[in-house]
């Protein structure tokens, strides 16, 4: 399965591309630490060359040692696999749930810097985000320019010409996430040419578009919306970089159309999956296009930061996140952040990640409802915006699962095919 190849290969080259990080920073932890900077590189990358080994030799999953405060969680979860497992003995790397094991590295590289202060603030995984970013120039000038263009008469456009902006914006969201680290076990993944050129010939590649749906949620919100109640519309986020570009255009675009009065952005709160967004991320972006030296993407940093600062866009991250927890289990272990997403007209789900917690990561048919598979997580109406990287894909026509397989077998993987799939909630 797709499962093994990333337990066997890919992991295993993320965590030495991390331990290989750690000792290229080591003067410049001696620097500004001096030896005690030292000493804690050297034990974090003891820390994660034993991970590494515990991988490839397919050891059990050990609980959590450190103090940090989702560690109960992890063991606790750790203790439901050990059940589940109904006494084959230990779960371990090979033989447990790709999302759990997958989740459970990122969780022990974080541990090992967390517990080594004074490194404990340094993200392993930034230079690779800032490296998208850059790299992506060309594709993030164009976007800012179109957008910037496309703000200068907004105000004139009818309800077809909005619908046609959004949907475009919506497309180039949903290929920016192509650029996703984790799934190039960190080597380059950017964006260089103008992601609006090729949109039409991208559209047979949406296996599933449910993008009239979306408009009509948003246009029948704005409709039904009273003078003082706000239509909320919340990004669960995915990669830094050029996917994370494409997101604020994205809201931008719903603000400033009118089709949401605010915009919530969820990030992780931990670095994650080598390429997800963090808190800093976040920022750091915003800030890079404010000091660009191009008129346009100077213009939306300075427009990004006005919506942070007025409060029409939010900036969170919570826990459940970076939990191996799929999301029907919000419910239970994160209620009262369960409740808040209820608050929300719209959920947008980027990636691939968001899209196996959604569906629990199983291997379903692939006629399957979007609703089932969903297993009773409906906080509001949500949306997934997602570029196939794993082998879980529910919704699809009778035949075009199959169809696809005899013609492409590496359809579910290769970061080729979309989707945009909608789910009402009721």
């Amino acid at each position: 399965s797709f499962a093994y190849f990333t337990v066997k290969d890919r992991l295993p080259q993320i965590l030495t591309k991390v331990i290989d990080t750690l000792h290229r920073h080591k003067n410049e932890f001696f620097e500004e630490h001096g030896e005690k900077g030292v000493e804690a590189e050297k034990r974090a990358i003891s820390f994660l060359s034993k991970l590494r080994n515990e991988l490839q030799t397919d050891k059990p999953v050990t609980p959590l040692e450190d103090e940090l405060p989702d560690a109960a969680l992890w063991n606790q979860y750790l203790d439901y696999q050990r059940n589940v497992s109904n006494g084959n003995g230990e779960p371990s790397w090979f033989q447990s749930p790709w999302l759990f094991v997958e989740c459970y590295m990122y969780r022990r590289i974080h541990a090992a810097l967390a517990q080594n202060p004074p490194i404990d603030n340094f993200d392993v995984f930034k230079e690779g985000k800032a490296q998208n970013f850059f790299e992506s120039q060309e594709a993030v000038i164009a976007l800012c320019t179109y957008f910037q263009e496309l703000l200068k008469n907004i105000k004139d456009l009818d309800e077809k010409q909005l619908q046609e902006e959004l949907f475009k914006l919506l497309q180039v969201s949903l290929w920016g996430n192509k650029c996703d680290l984790s799934f190039s076990a960190g080597k380059a993944s950017s964006l260089k040419s103008s992601p609006l050129q090729s949109l039409e010939n991208m559209i047979p590649y949406i296996l599933v578009n449910d993008m009239e749906k979306l408009w009509s949620l948003l246009v029948n919100a704005k409709k039904r919306n009273t003078e003082n109640s706000n239509v909320r519309v919340d990004i669960i986020l995915d990669n830094a970089g050029f996917e994370l570009v494409s997101d604020l255009v994205l809201a931008d675009f719903l603000l400033s159309s009118k089709l949401a009065d605010e915009v919530h952005f969820h990030g992780k709160s931990i670095p994650w999956y080598v390429s997800d967004t963090t808190k800093h991320d976040f920022n750091w972006i915003i800030k890079q296009l404010q000091s660009a030296n191009h008129m346009w993407m100077s213009r939306c940093g300075i427009n990004w930061e006005g919506n942070l600062k007025k409060g029409a866009w939010v900036y969170r991250d919570h826990m459940f996140w970076t939990l191996p927890h799929d999301f029907s289990s919000m419910t239970e272990v994160a209620p009262d952040f369960y409740a808040d997403l209820q608050k929300s007209n719209l959920l947008l789900f980027k990636g691939d990640l968001n899209y196996r917690k959604l569906t629990g990561d199983r291997k379903w048919e692939y006629t399957v409802p979007f609703h089932q598979a969903l297993n009773k997580f409906h906080p509001a109406p949500l949306c997934s915006l997602r570029t196939l990287k794993s082998d879980t894909q529910v919704g699809l026509k009778p035949g075009q699962g199959e169809q696809l397989q005899a013609s492409e077998p590496e359809w579910m993987i290769s970061g080729k095919y979309g989707i945009v799939q909608f789910d009402a909630a009721l």
